[in-house]
């Protein structure tokens, strides 16, 4: 009997998975085992293929992820990295830290690529997430030299990028590695966005060992299709919180208007960045209006 191989799936079209093998990338389908059980292979899945008499392959097993995402649809990250532009289209933190959540949520590194600097400073933005814990970077497409930490910080890792269309993720990509090629396009001026250029989600092997995920561009209305997180956990999902959980008057403080809150303190010190501390409030709203009966058997981590 043939002995499965293991390998990483790389991209997924049309019921064909393409995976990748110490003998190189091989075409499979996925046993019909799958449908049955809904559920779907995706990109950064590790899988065991049997190879056929064609010289293609068949997916028999998906080994345990780490993670997943629905949107972008890829599993088993290192990092997610978030590319925001400073100006054209201008960034929409609200957005940018309900997607934040959702990284740690799921136990998932996020990153931030501010864009664009070039024609904006991008400093404040840059102080904001800084400040509050996380890896920053500012680029520029006119000087390629500014994407190196980036590539420097995605040796050996599986990431994924994303940010909404014309925020320049693809740019960003061929600078770090220009054997991708990706397409790229300008800001389209009538409808204030970019054209959405990238078609599908397709892990690219770099020559430092990482793999990354370009993936198709995303709006604020597409916040419904996101995971779901429910208001007592959305404190641990803001890591500048963490050195004052449990540090408040109250049992159970809720971190928005209670007398004796630590959180509350630490924002009103400068500890906590008030935008930050703004869509953590926006987020708890809609949160309370959650019933998590109603989502407990969709929402899996």
């Amino acid at each position: 009997m043939q002995e499965d191989i293991q390998g990483l799936l790389l991209k997924g079209i049309g019921g064909f998975y393409y995976v990748e093998t110490d003998d190189g990338v091989v075409e499979c389908k996925a046993r019909g085992i799958f449908r049955n059980k809904d559920v779907s292979p995706l990109v950064g899945d590790r899988v065991l293929i049997e190879r056929t008499e064609d010289g293609k392959g068949v997916i028999n097993e998906i080994l345990p992820r780490k993670n997943q995402l629905r949107r972008p649809p890829v599993s088993n990250l290192d990092q997610l990295i978030f590319v925001v532009s400073i100006c054209d289209p201008y960034p929409n933190t609200l957005v940018l830290d309900k997607l934040i959540a959702i990284a740690e949520y799921k136990k998932i590194e996020p990153v931030i690529v501010l864009t664009k600097t070039d024609m904006q400073s991008g400093e404040s933005l840059y102080h904001c997430y800084t400040s509050a814990g996380f890896r920053t970077f500012l680029v520029s497409a006119h000087d390629p030299e500014t994407a190196k930490p980036v590539k420097k910080l995605l040796a050996g890792k599986i990431s994924a990028f994303t940010g909404n269309s014309g925020v320049g993720k693809s740019t960003l990509l061929n600078n770090i590695d220009p054997r991708l090629s990706l397409e790229t396009s300008d800001i389209s001026k009538k409808l204030g966005r970019g054209r959405h250029t990238t078609r599908q989600v397709e892990l690219f092997k770099l020559d430092n060992g990482g793999y990354v995920a370009d993936t198709p561009g995303f709006s604020a209305m597409d916040m419904d299709r996101y995971e779901i997180i429910f208001k007592d956990d959305l404190q641990y999902c803001f890591r500048e919180f963490e050195p004052y959980l449990g540090k408040c008057q109250f049992h159970g403080c809720s971190h928005t208007a209670e007398k004796g809150c630590a959180v509350l303190e630490a924002l009103r010190e400068g500890n906590i960045q008030q935008s930050r501390h703004e869509s953590y409030l926006s987020m708890y709203e809609d949160a309370k209006k959650l019933k998590e009966w109603e989502y407990s058997s969709k929402n899996t981590k």
